[in-house]
């Protein structure tokens, strides 16, 4: 009797210590994980800022490290929550938001793919899914997906926007090797690429190359056409322009951060874009496809 007594003892401590997590605790558990994570990248970023013996570059290779040490250990913590909790209505939804941008497509594919209906309906996994839809039917390989913006081609007597319906398929497809920029004026980031962009066009654009830039999500913060045309000019950006392109460009292509490159092929067919299109890559890449 007293055996048995023991055993049944010590099934109840072990119950006790395997007792469920609630949704609420599990996400709880990973916010301040992650909030751990993001103070120590910052105290260590503080750390390296202030380091005289380093030199500009090396400090941003070394905080890009730490940024790329903090994005792991969150989509390793991420990925094992999904791959446990992808049918919770509530940590599903929520951990796609912190991690969902870090995931490779084909992970993100694969989980949105595995998700029920009830986490589907959650308004911004509809969104995730909808625009992991468009990235892959216009990933390297398919032809360009065409839009249309009412852009402003100039301003009449009395300073009122003069505008003219532009498409994509008047410049993609047309013959030319085509390096389409998405960007809006009030993006550092872009303005940080418009450099690396401004010396491919210089070197390369001619009979079979171009460079054109698209402006989107301007009405976001509060600009509009009247930014895109000044900021275009204050940097120097005398390619070819779309402005006022608003959502619909950037949703086509699933487009979730800018600024944004797609290398089109001369018969419109993708060949590169994304990360395959930043900094000193924009210029090998281009090289490469123009053979010289």
């Amino acid at each position: 009797m007293k055996r048995f007594f023991l055993i049944a003892a010590a099934a109840l401590v072990a119950f006790a210590g395997c007792k469920q997590q609630s949704s609420e605790e599990v996400l709880a558990a990973f916010r301040s994980d992650l909030e751990t994570w993001v103070n120590e990248y910052s105290e260590s970023a503080k750390i390296i800022q202030t380091d005289t013996t380093l030199s500009d570059e090396q400090k941003d290779e070394k905080i890009g490290d730490l940024q790329d040490d903090v994005i792991g250990k969150m989509t390793a913590a991420g990925k094992k929550l999904l791959d446990k909790y992808y049918a919770d209505t509530l940590v599903a939804p929520a951990v796609l938001r912190e991690v969902g941008d870090y995931l490779e497509e084909d992970e993100l594919s694969a989980v949105l793919a595995k998700l029920p209906d009830a986490v589907k309906a959650d308004p911004y996994v509809a969104r995730m899914i909808e625009s992991n839809s468009a990235r892959q039917s216009t990933a390297v390989g398919n032809k360009f997906k065409d839009f249309t913006v009412d852009h402003v081609a100039g301003v009449d007597k009395d300073g009122n926007p003069v505008y003219e319906k532009k498409s994509l398929s008047d410049f993609v497809g047309k013959g030319k090797v085509m390096l389409v920029d998405f960007w809006s004026p009030w993006c550092p980031p872009c303005k940080a690429e418009i450099p690396n962009i401004k010396a491919v066009w210089e070197k390369y654009h001619g009979d079979d190359f171009d460079v054109l830039s698209v402006a989107v999500w301007e009405e976001s913060r509060r600009m509009d056409w009247h930014n895109t045309i000044d900021t275009a000019a204050f940097y120097g950006m005398k390619w070819l322009q779309l402005n006022n392109g608003h959502q619909e460009p950037a949703a086509i292509y699933g487009i979730e951060g800018i600024p944004h490159m797609i290398l089109f092929d001369k018969d419109g067919t993708i060949l590169k874009r994304g990360d395959d299109l930043r900094g000193e890559k924009t210029a090998a890449a281009v090289a490469e496809v123009l053979g010289r």
